[in-house]
């Protein structure tokens, strides 16, 4: 198995189709061979326009990067009793974007931990499913309320691809203020107490291969309540 766990991959503005930030495009180009059979597994089992959107949207963006499918399914509450065939019968699985606890939970219904036990294609997560493809998840809250909900739960568990708890869109999220509290500086960094969070932002992502754990590009990791830059653009480092 490789997986892809990123952020986000770039989009170029011109083409349409993924950028080749810290080597992800010839990466995913080693690795998916035209006339995989792509499987897109949601983060919502119930938002079934948006996961007909998104993983449209995704596929267009493969094909104008150079890679093209056989065919793209999708797996969500419309097929859900399928799973495992579903899995069995694809090359590319993606792991969608959207609201970490509701991807969790429908990964937990579906089992789909036990169902990639022996999987041997190529795995990509985007975002939430880069955060649920870890051991322990830690689901940092998202949504109104959230963080002042004494019930919401911040560690999940998770796929096991990666020890890694990844924190996603740092570009984007790391000036944040939710329920009246810093999204880092007054959730993150006290959760990290005798932990790890890796923040990286759109265009990073660890790549598993060969059993090593690769972080590629930016990433700043979050350790006892102090953020620092370990990696920059074009760098790696194992993990």
């Amino acid at each position: 198995m490789k997986c892809f766990l990123t952020s986000a991959p770039l989009i170029d503005t011109v083409t349409f189709g993924f950028k080749d930030v810290n080597g992800f495009l010839t990466e995913m180009k080693g690795a998916v061979k035209d006339n995989c059979r792509a499987l897109f597994i949601c983060s919502d089992p119930d938002s079934y326009e948006k996961t007909d959107k998104f993983s449209t949207e995704i596929r267009e963006s493969f094909e104008k990067s150079g890679i093209r499918f056989l065919q793209m399914k999708i797996l969500d509450g419309r097929n859900k009793q399928w799973a495992r065939e579903l899995i069995e019968n694809s090359d590319f699985i993606i792991l969608a974007g959207g609201h970490v606890p509701t991807q969790n939970k429908f990964f937990e219904e579906i089992g789909l931990k036990g169902l990639l036990k022996n999987y041997g294609g190529v795995i990509m997560g985007i975002s939430a499913g880069t955060m649920n493809s870890a051991d322990v998840v830690y689901s940092h809250p998202e949504l109104d309320g959230e963080a002042i909900d004494p019930g919401y739960r911040r560690f999940l568990k998770g796929l096991g691809l990666t020890k890694a708890m990844i924190l996603p869109h740092y570009q984007d999220i790391k000036n944040d203020v939710l329920d009246g509290l810093r999204v880092f500086e007054d959730i993150a960094y006290p959760d990290s107490m005798g932990r790890k969070f890796y923040a990286i932002p759109d265009g990073s992502y660890i790549l598993i291969k060969d059993g090593i754990q690769e972080l590629r590009g930016e990433a700043w990791l979050i350790e006892d309540g102090v953020c620092r830059k370990i990696c920059d653009v074009g760098e790696k480092i194992v993990l």
